[in-house]
């Protein structure tokens, strides 16, 4: 997958990484062209969050890394996250 990710694949590639948790994604009114992600559990407690710039989730490669290291950060604070890859 190397063409540019369109807006809302971006978000359903992301939403599919965090199984079996909710990921709520929305760009802010400022048009800065970034996306916040969050993280929720199942008792809708806010587990996660990361600031993803257009650069970042319009880039496939990119866009796999930012995902993978905010999925281990959550493992690492003992979340069991579903396996996970890319789509291609």
């Amino acid at each position: 997958m190397n063409a540019p990710l369109r807006f809302n694949d971006a978000l359903l590639i992301a939403d599919q990484a965090f199984h079996p948790f909710k990921c709520v994604a929305w760009a802010p009114q400022d048009g800065n062209g970034e996306v916040s992600l969050s993280v929720f559990d199942r008792f809708s407690a806010r587990i996660g969050r990361r600031q993803l710039p257009r650069g970042t989730y319009s880039d496939p490669v990119r866009l796999a890394r930012a995902l993978r290291e905010a999925r281990e950060e959550l493992s690492r604070e003992g979340y069991t996250l579903q396996p996970w890859t890319m789509p291609a």
